[in-house]
C-alpha cells in the first residue's frame, strides 16, 4: 500500500530513495542502481553471513552467551559511534547546504516540523544502513544458532545512529549560529574527518607512551578495579544491549527517542533559519570602494603557484577530503620527535603518506584545471606553466614534512637523509605521473577520480609502493645491515624508476 502524498512515510520513502540513488551515483556514476550493483550487494551480504557463521561457531554455545563478551562488543560499539558521528556530520552538511530542495519543501503546505523530522530520520537511516549491512548477519546467524538475544544488535545500531544523527545536526546548527553558514560548511566537514580518524589516533596511544614505564601498570590497575571496569560496570551497557539484555535495550531506545524528540522540538525553527543563511551563502561580495588595483608578482612561475594554492584554499570540499590524509601523519610525527626505534616503518609511512597527498593535490592542480584551453592559448612558455603547476602540487607535502625530517636528520643523520630521499622521490614521481598521464576532469569528481583514469591510478599506486618499500629497506639496511636487503632495495629502486619511465612513455600528447 503506497503512502499518501505529503505524509511522513511518503517523505521518508523519498529520502531513502535519494540515499540509494546517491550511493549508486558514487559507485558507478548512474542515476539508478543497476542489477550489477544489486548483485554485488547481495553476494556481499551472503558472504557476511558465512563469515558470521564461522566466527560464532568458533565461539561455541557457551561463548556466544558469555556475559564477558559484552566488554569487547561495547568497545566496538563505541568505536563505530565515532564513525557514525562522522557520517552524520557529512549527511547534515549535505542536507543543509548541498541538496538544494529544502526551500521547495518549506514553501509547500507541509509543516516545517514534519520536514525537519523526516530529514533527521533520513540522516539516521543513512547512518545506520552500512552497519546493519555489515553487522546484521551476526544477529541472523546467532538467531539460527539458538541465541535470539543477539537481535538486540539491530536495536542498538538504530539507537546509536539516531543519537549520532541528533548530535551531528545539533553540532551543525550550533556552528551555523556561531560561525555562519559559509564557515560551517568547512568546519563541519573537517570535524567529520577528524571524528572518523579519532579511533586511529587513540589506537596509537600506546606508541606515544611506550617509553613511560608507569603507564602500563596504571592501565592494568584501572582495568582490575572492579567498580570501574568490572564485568558489571555501566561502561559495558552497549555490549549487554547487543546481547539482548532487556534493561539496556529499553534504555537505548528511550535515550534515542528522547534525543530525537528534543532535537525536533527545540531546533526545527533554527533549522529553517539555517536554511535561509545557506540560501544566501553564495551571494557575491560588494565591490570594494575606490579604483581597481592590480597587483602582479615578480614572475609567471610565482603567479601560477599562488593562484593554484588560492583555488584550493577556497574549496571547502577539497580541504576536508585532503585533511583526512594529514591526520594519519600525527602518529608518525610523534615517533619522529621522540626518536622512536621503529625506523623502517617510519620511513615507509612518511613516504607513502606524502606520495598519496601529492597525488591528490596534483590531480586538483593539473587534471582539474578549470581553464586548460586558456592556458594553452596564453602567450607564455608552456614549460614554465607545467613546472609551476608541478611545484604547486609537490611543495605542500615537502613543506609539511620538512621540519620533522630536519629533526630526524639532526638526531640520526643517516636515517634522516635516507627518509628524505625516498620522500622526495615519491613526491616528485607522484606529481610527474599525474602530469604525464592525467586526464582533464571537473573538481567535483575528486572522490571518483580513480575510476575515471585507471592507468594513472595504478601507476601512482605502484610507484608509491615502490618508494615506500625502498624507504623501509634503506632504513632497515642502515640499522640492521641484513645482506638480503641490499638487492631488495636495488630492485625497489629499479621498479620505481621503471614506473616513472613507463608513465613518460604513455604520457598524453598535447592537442
Amino acid at each position: 500500500m503506497s503512502a499518501a502524498p505529503g505524509s511522513i512515510r511518503w517523505l521518508l520513502g523519498h529520502e531513502l530513495r535519494l540515499a540509494w540513488f546517491g550511493a549508486a551515483i558514487n559507485k558507478g556514476g548512474k542515476r539508478r542502481p543497476g542489477w550489477g550493483s544489486i548483485a554485488v550487494f547481495t553476494v556481499g551480504f551472503v558472504g557476511m553471513h558465512l563469515v558470521a557463521f564461522a566466527l560464532l561457531r568458533a565461539l561455541g554455545p557457551g561463548g556466544r552467551g558469555d556475559p564477558l563478551l559484552a566488554i569487547p562488543i561495547s568497545l566496538v560499539v563505541i568505536a563505530c559511534s565515532t564513525f557514525m558521528l562522522s557520517s552524520s556530520l557529512r549527511a547534515c552538511v549535505l542536507a543543509l547546504f548541498e541538496r538544494g530542495d529544502l526551500d521547495l519543501l518549506l514553501s509547500s503546505p507541509l509543516p516545517s516540523r514534519s520536514i525537519f523530522a523526516v530529514r533527521l530520520l533520513g540522516i539516521a537511516a543513512v547512518t545506520a544502513l552500512p552497519y546493519v549491512y555489515l553487522a546484521g548477519p551476526f544477529a541472523n546467524v546467532a538467531l539460527v544458532l539458538g541465541h535470539p538475544g543477539w537481535l538486540g544488535l539491530y536495536v542498538t545500531i538504530i539507537s546509536c545512529a539516531t543519537l549520532m544523527a541528533c548530535a551531528g545536526m545539533l553540532l551543525t546548527l550550533a556552528l551555523v549560529r556561531v560561525l555562519g553558514a559559509r564557515r560551517t560548511r568547512v568546519v563541519a566537514q573537517v570535524l567529520g574527518a577528524i571524528a572518523g580518524a579519532l579511533i586511529f589516533l587513540l589506537s596509537q596511544f600506546s606508541n606515544f607512551t611506550r617509553h613511560d614505564g608507569n603507564v602500563g601498570p596504571r592501565i592494568m590497575e584501572m582495568m582490575t578495579h572492579q567498580s570501574l571496569f568490572g564485568p558489571d560496570s555501566m561502561l559495558w551497557l552497549p555490549g549487554r544491549a547487543v546481547l539482548g539484555a532487556p534493561l539496556p535495550l529499553v534504555g537505548a531506545v528511550l535515550l534515542a527517542g528522547l534525543a530525537f524528540a528534543l532535537t525536533v522540538a527545540r531546533t526545527h525553527r533554527f533549522f529553517v533559519h539555517g536554511l535561509q543563511q545557506a540560501a544566501g551563502m553564495g551571494r557575491a561580495r560588494a565591490r570594494p570602494a575606490g579604483a581597481l588595483r592590480f597587483r602582479f608578482r615578480g614572475s609567471l612561475f610565482d603567479t601560477v603557484v599562488i593562484k593554484e594554492w588560492r583555488l584550493i584554499a577556497r574549496d571547502p570540499h577539497l580541504i576536508a577530503q585532503v585533511l583526512l590524509q594529514l591526520i594519519y601523519l600525527v602518529p608518525l610525527l610523534f615517533l619522529v620527535m621522540r626518536g622512536d626505534s621503529a625506523g623502517p616503518a617510519l620511513g615507509a609511512g612518511l613516504t607513502l603518506l606524502c606520495s598519496s597527498l601529492t597525488g591528490s593535490l596534483a590531480w586538483i592542480v593539473i587534471s582539474a584545471e578549470d581553464a586548460p584551453d586558456l592556458l594553452l592559448s596564453a602567450p607564455a612558455p608552456r614549460r614554465t606553466l607545467q613546472l609551476a603547476k608541478l611545484a604547486a602540487a609537490t611543495m605542500p607535502a615537502l613543506l609539511l614534512v620538512a621540519l620533522p625530517l630536519l629533526w630526524l636528520v639532526v638526531r640520526t643523520p643517516l636515517m634522516g637523509l635516507l627518509v628524505a630521499f625516498t620522500v622526495s622521490a615519491a613526491v616528485l614521481s607522484a606529481g610527474l605521473i599525474v602530469q604525464w598521464t592525467g586526464r582533464p576532469a571537473p573538481r567535483s569528481d575528486f572522490k571518483t577520480r580513480g575510476k575515471e583514469n585507471f592507468l594513472c591510478t595504478m601507476l601512482e599506486l605502484v610507484s608509491s609502493l615502490c618508494w615506500g618499500g625502498l624507504g623501509w629497506l634503506l632504513v632497515a639496511l642502515a640499522t640492521e645491515g641484513a645482506g638480503w636487503m641490499l638487492p631488495a632495495a636495488a630492485a625497489a629502486l629499479t621498479a620505481g624508476l621503471l614506473v616513472l619511465l613507463l608513465a613518460r612513455m604513455l604520457r598524453r600528447r598535447p592537442v
